[in-house]
């Protein structure tokens, strides 16, 4: 892999991964942007104990363009991106609309192709070896900046999960706090260590799951996937490495050069949940299969609010999560979801499970 990291016009941070190391990026970003001006502010619930991201410039952001103006395209001739290169293999940049941004944070775009019409799952394993190491690189680069506690990496897909640009990217948050969803982690597994006298709840987790089997969707030599036993979601998967490590910077190469292959097959699965893609042979006609694609991560620093637990305890995952319950049907966080944090889940975990291992590839 091969880092060139430059600047955009107004200053922002744009970094090339390329897979090999003979490109050379030293195009210019020709456009008269002006500097980027944030108000992101974090205000904390003094009720609830979480935090909210206040950030009202995001009201301006770049709202569903056509496809011959998309931002997040390679620079072509007098038409000018984010991108000043005319082409790219894998794309980091900073994001001109941050919810983060200072000393709250940073936000951060990863652009997995150049290929506007793609999606992660239609990538080569070598190219999605190159995501990895790009979430491996910027969580190790961002774990360094003071105003960040915990490095987030995340996938948005289709615009019923509100996504804004249909050209195949991600994001990165370098959060200033410990996520509230995390912190619960960290509690559970700061009170089953202490009434155990030592055993970590990830690996009784991944342990039972794979003794049951019966919501395991797919399994290789170094990486599980399964549905948990109460899943929030009507489809959801838990990508967890049989070695327990707490951040993409532990996995070995094994489970490095694995990953590729595992990932992109739940992908493509979760495309045939409900069916045929559009343009499949069989003339289902079903959309893209709209998802959330979300690595946990351990919070950098020390846990001293976790007592009892270090960062070696958590167990880095990946959550691959539908909003579509049914085909054309979507799951709405309704009274229950929003006003008391209580999901309802229409699909029971195990028939999920069951119907991820039917559309599995030939």
């Amino acid at each position: 892999m091969k880092k060139t990291s430059t600047r955009l016009a107004d200053g922002r941070e744009l970094i090339y991964y390329d897979a090999g190391d003979d490109q050379v990026r030293d195009a210019v970003d020709r456009r008269p942007l002006d500097p980027t001006v944030t108000t992101s502010e974090v205000r904390r619930d003094p009720l609830l104990g979480d935090s909210v991201a206040i950030a009202s410039h995001r009201q301006g952001r770049t709202y569903h363009p056509p496809a011959d103006e998309c931002p997040l395209c390679p620079s072509s001739g007098d038409r000018l991106s984010e991108i000043p290169e005319s082409s790219y293999d894998v794309v980091v940049f900073e994001n001109r609309f941050p919810s983060l941004a200072g000393d709250s944070g940073r936000c951060e775009v990863v652009c997995f192709t150049s290929d506007h019409d793609a999606s992660f799952a239609d990538l080569t394993e070598e190219q999605a070896a190159l995501v990895l190491e790009a979430w491996t690189d910027r969580t190790a680069e961002l774990s360094h900046l003071p105003s960040v506690r915990q490095v987030f990496c995340f996938e948005n897909r289709g615009a019923e999960i509100g996504v804004t640009l249909g050209h195949p990217h991600g994001q990165i948050y370098g959060y200033p706090f410990v996520t509230p969803r995390t912190a619960l982690m960290l509690r559970s597994l700061a009170a089953r260590k202490e009434a155990t006298g030592g055993e970590n709840l990830f690996d009784e987790v991944l342990a039972r799951e794979i003794a049951d089997g019966s919501r395991v969707v797919l399994s290789s030599d170094h990486w599980v996937a399964f549905v948990p036993y109460a899943a929030h979601w009507p489809y959801e998967v838990h990508l967890y490495p049989r070695r327990r490590v707490p951040d993409l910077l532990g996995l070995d190469e094994d489970a490095r050069t694995e990953f590729p292959q595992v990932y992109l097959e739940l992908l493509r699965r979760f495309d045939r949940i409900f069916g045929t893609p559009d343009g499949g042979e069989d003339g289902a006609g079903e959309p893209p299969t709209p998802y959330i694609a979300a690595w946990h991560q351990a919070p950098f620093g020390p846990l001293e609010e976790f007592e009892g637990v270090n960062r070696d305890d958590f167990a880095l995952h990946l959550e691959l999560f539908t909003i579509r319950r049914t085909s054309g049907k979507l799951k709405f966080l309704a009274g229950s979801e929003s006003g008391m944090n209580v999901f309802i889940n229409d699909v029971p975990p195990e028939t999920a499970a069951q119907r991820l291992r039917e559309v599995a590839s030939s």
